[in-house]
């Protein structure tokens, strides 16, 4: 079976050990998102267990290592795996960050921030021109978690993804906590940020888990961490997310410290009530 696009539902990030589980009582979940770099082998289990539950859920693939926003170019050896895995899949939807990742030959293990200026614009939009060409289907890019601002930067971060939506056609990907943690970090106000996002052009929406730190002077520090249930007041930025939006994909995030499936289920739960009863924006 082949699913074009994915639903306004509630997905979870796919881990093995929920197989059985989604298998035999997916239920609220419709539908199922994977890291494309778990997927880039040849055969195995994992191959196996995906084209199973692609026979019964629309799939969204998440890539972390294209390094959208590096200095260089992308690697093609890279995107050839990539389109590969897309061809024989077709899942519903592709995505990656906006973010930088590779320096020279060395693969750093971050999704590192960038400077929001025109060159910087224009690099990264040759990049996803050349993803979308390459791979033959519109990608979304998702806005990053950060943890410092750049002086440089003459584009509020709304304002530079949209423009890259503008001027290569991609979709956005709008990770609710990632707004959360940056505007606790950096300062600002996150209902302010959804309203200024080009709610228009997102085909998925991210939730998820943080941790709570301190930075050098005592302030506040949330570290992106998907390795816990979602907090209320992300819950909450989501409902105002959605009274601006209207109902999208909403995935629940967590990677790390990762669950039995009831707990995840019940988040996965609480995401499609959220989609069914969007509270007014404030």
């Amino acid at each position: 079976m082949t699913f074009d696009t994915l639903p306004a539902a509630a997905g979870v990030g796919y881990k093995p050990k929920h197989f059985n589980d989604i298998l035999e009582n997916p239920a609220p979940v419709g539908w199922l998102e994977i890291h494309a770099e778990n997927y880039m082998g040849d055969g195995g289990r994992p191959l196996a267990q995906l084209r199973a539950l692609a026979e019964r859920f629309p799939i969204s693939v998440h890539g972390v290592g294209l390094s959208i926003g590096g200095e260089g170019r992308l690697d093609p050896e890279h995107l050839a795996r990539l389109r590969h895995l897309l061809r024989w899949l077709n899942p519903a939807s592709f995505s990656e960050h906006l973010a930088w990742s590779t320096h020279d030959s060395a693969f750093l293990n971050d999704l590192l921030p960038l400077p929001y200026t025109d060159a910087t614009l224009a690099r990264v939009c040759d990049h996803i021109d050349e993803v979308q060409e390459t791979l033959g289907r519109r990608m979304l890019l998702e806005n990053p978690s950060s943890y410092l601002a750049f002086a440089d930067s003459t584009w509020s971060e709304p304002d530079f993804l949209r423009e890259i939506a503008r001027r290569t056609g991609c979709g956005l990907l709008l990770d609710v906590n990632n707004v959360f943690v940056s505007a606790t970090n950096l300062d600002f106000t996150p209902q302010g940020y959804i309203d200024a996002f080009a709610l228009e052009e997102v085909g998925e929406i991210h939730i998820g888990g943080h941790d709570e730190d301190e930075g050098d002077h005592g302030h506040p520090l949330l570290i992106d961490s998907h390795g816990r249930e979602a907090a209320d007041p992300v819950w909450d930025l989501l409902d105002h997310t959605l009274a601006g939006s209207g109902p999208r994909p909403v995935l629940v995030e967590w990677d790390t410290d990762v669950p039995d499936w009831p707990v995840l289920a019940a988040e996965a739960r609480r995401a499609s009530d959220a989609l069914l009863q969007p509270r007014a924006a404030a």
